[in-house]
């Protein structure tokens, strides 16, 4: 673990060096700053090798871990502003508690350490929604996928939603159809929602949002893979099954690659939502036939989809504000 970290850190400062100068997305018409490459390089240039230090720390010690910090960056995008970060307040209820996040959000102490560091050394710089893009991409790159350089420049949210988590956010038990609309309402378009669900390459899912897929053993398809559905009920079977986790991809559950899309083809995606990709819509399924053929198609289509959904209405300029702790607005 040590030689690839060293690799893994290598590559990353050359990244960093070799970044173009600031390049500032414009709205020319409004002259409003949204996203930019490469802000930290002058202003906290030890940046991203903080986070990535704590990152690769946190995955070496906890594989299943890094599909948990990229899962953080994916929930807060439909914002992209930290507010899942928050905790309730007497002024609103966050969003750790809505129902796609509660008992499936974790890492929260990691993205609290990263603060804590990044605050005596460039205090009030890096914003809590640039350290969950940023720790979302080295999630990736550590668990063999693909890297790319983040865009910066988001600011905090002053509040949360819980509402609109419950509203946004997809549910594992999703149709292509509605897969498709809450994308769609975010300017994502059905390849990026196909994309994007590669994430799902890594981690694990509790019985209780895969029970539908248990369903699947009194029924006739295709798509329906009986010994694989037999096998999740019986992992699901005990008494102590709310709790009991299946990996989302049981072949290479901690590499991230394209394994998912071939796992779909042959009936092993674990959600609901994960296999209608391929038996709910002609279009998503030549998508993931394609992505399960060439895994180079996919990353790139995943890293062009990641700096799309990184850019979902963040607050930049002057909105919001830098939080001094991920966990509360100052």
């Amino acid at each position: 673990m040590s030689k690839y970290f060293a690799f893994c850190l290598v590559m990353l400062k050359l990244a960093m060096a070799f970044a173009n100068t600031p390049n500032s997305l414009k709205d020319e018409a409004c002259g409003e700053v949204s996203l930019s490459f490469g802000i930290y390089l002058n202003i906290c240039p030890e940046a991203e090798a903080i986070i990535f230090s704590w990152v690769a720390k946190a995955v070496s010690e906890d594989p299943r871990m890094a599909a948990s910090l990229l899962r953080l960056h994916f929930h807060d995008c439909f914002g992209c502003d930290a507010s899942v970060l928050l905790d309730d307040t007497d002024n609103f209820v966050g969003e750790k508690t809505a129902a796609p996040n509660l008992n499936s959000l974790r890492g929260f102490e990691v993205i609290d350490a990263i603060k804590s560091e990044l605050e005596v050394v460039c205090p009030q710089t890096v914003s809590c929604a640039d350290i969950l893009a940023t720790v979302a991409r080295d999630s990736v790159i550590l668990s063999g996928g693909p890297s790319w350089e983040v865009q910066t420049g988001r600011r905090d949210s002053l509040s949360a939603s819980k509402e609109a988590a419950n509203n946004n956010i997809p549910g594992p038990n999703s149709t292509v159809a509605t897969l498709v609309a809450k994308f769609e309402n975010l300017g994502l378009s059905l390849n990026d929602m196909v994309a994007l669900s590669g994430a799902h390459t890594i981690g694990k899912a509790r019985c209780s949002t895969f029970s539908t897929r248990l369903q699947g053993i009194n029924q006739n398809g295709p798509d329906i893979n009986l010994d694989f559905i037999a096998s999740l009920q019986q992992l699901c079977s005990g008494s102590d099954s709310a709790t009991t986790l299946a990996h989302l991809d049981l072949i290479t559950p901690a590499t991230f690659d394209n394994q998912y899309y071939v796992n779909l083809i042959s009936g092993e995606g674990l959600l609901q939502s994960d296999q209608v990709l391929v038996s709910g819509d002609e279009q998503t399924r030549q998508i993931v036939e394609t992505y399960a053929e060439d895994p180079f198609v996919f990353f790139e289509d995943f890293k062009n989809s990641m700096l799309k959904m990184g850019s979902i209405g963040p607050l930049t300029g002057l909105s919001g504000e830098i939080r001094r702790n991920c966990r509360t607005i100052n």
